[in-house]
């Protein structure tokens, strides 16, 4: 994939507005997405906020909602910063993505079952994973990882961490039973790419449109679903600022963003969405995304 830059005047919020977030205009207190019992046992129900209103669930890993959501880290998701671009009289927000999880995980430890049964026609739900992906298929520690591909390889084996047999799947293969589950409820599926880590090589962000991010918009196009490319968008985000500039939006490592970089990649979300065809979430944006163009 090409990495020319989007002309200035098509970058979300454009330099001043990335400035000013830079330079700490992120300590205004963050409009989480709504559902304070995101944090709760994992064992809680979903909490959908107004019944009668769709909702919008995010499903994912840490770089979505990290730790109980709260910043008591020093570290966020972009998924607690993005309630004030939408209207709460239209619409809920509900972030149930859960640190640590990768796609087989998120369906294998639960998470996912309490998503699909809360699933009403009319919701929506974005799911973005692929930093955990990657680990061991099989160990004492975390037994994580899925399959490499989008392919319908499997493979039997008797979880050391679990003690249960179990059948992993490739990482395509859980991406496409979440779009099935969401589309069985009458629901709408919409896959994101993970988003980029702090690594740059020769002046610009490293790009992992040869697996996750790419195994991500691959499904996307089989499965005819929405594809938001969060990957690329806050990827050419950053090599706008700089990577001085970058660093800053991370907490302790290159991977969890502080308040400062969740509030940024919360934006850019927004933009992803607004340039998704035929812009689908757009009735329930609030007046706070006005000023937010369309990501190209």
């Amino acid at each position: 994939m090409s990495r020319t830059r989007p002309r200035p005047d098509s970058l979300p919020g454009r330099l001043p507005v990335v400035i000013a977030l830079l330079l700490g205009a992120a300590s205004v207190a963050p409009a989480r997405a709504q559902n304070a019992a995101a944090a709760a046992a994992p064992g809680a129900p979903v909490t959908e906020g107004n019944p009668v209103l769709p909702t919008v669930y995010y499903i994912g890993d840490s770089t979505v909602r990290n730790g109980s959501g709260n910043g008591g880290n020093g570290e966020w998701g972009w998924g607690d910063l993005t309630g004030e671009y939408f209207d709460s009289t239209r619409v809920n927000v509900v972030n149930r993505a859960l640190g640590g999880r990768s796609s087989r995980t998120y369906l294998t430890q639960g998470q996912w079952e309490r998503v699909r049964a809360a699933l009403k026609p009319g919701d929506v739900v974005i799911m973005q994973f692929g930093h955990n992906d990657g680990g061991a298929l099989n160990d004492t520690s975390r037994a994580r990882g899925s399959i490499k591909g989008v392919g319908d390889e499997s493979e039997a084996i008797h979880n050391f961490l679990t003690r249960q047999d179990e059948v992993v799947h490739s990482f395509g293969w859980y991406l496409r039973k979440f779009i099935a589950d969401t589309r069985a409820a009458r629901a709408t599926p919409i896959v994101a790419s993970l988003v980029p880590r702090n690594i740059w090589q020769n002046g610009a962000v490293v790009r992992n449109h040869k697996d996750y991010a790419g195994w991500a918009k691959q499904v996307a196009e089989a499965e005819k679903v929405p594809f938001l490319d969060l990957h690329e968008i806050i990827a050419r985000e950053y090599e706008k600022i700089g990577p001085e500039r970058v660093r800053e939006l991370f907490g302790r490592d290159h991977t969890h963003t502080s308040l400062t970089g969740a509030t940024l990649s919360a934006r850019l979300v927004i933009a992803g969405l607004k340039g998704l065809p035929g812009d689908p979430l757009s009735r329930y944006f609030s007046a706070r995304a006005a000023d937010v163009p369309a990501a190209r």
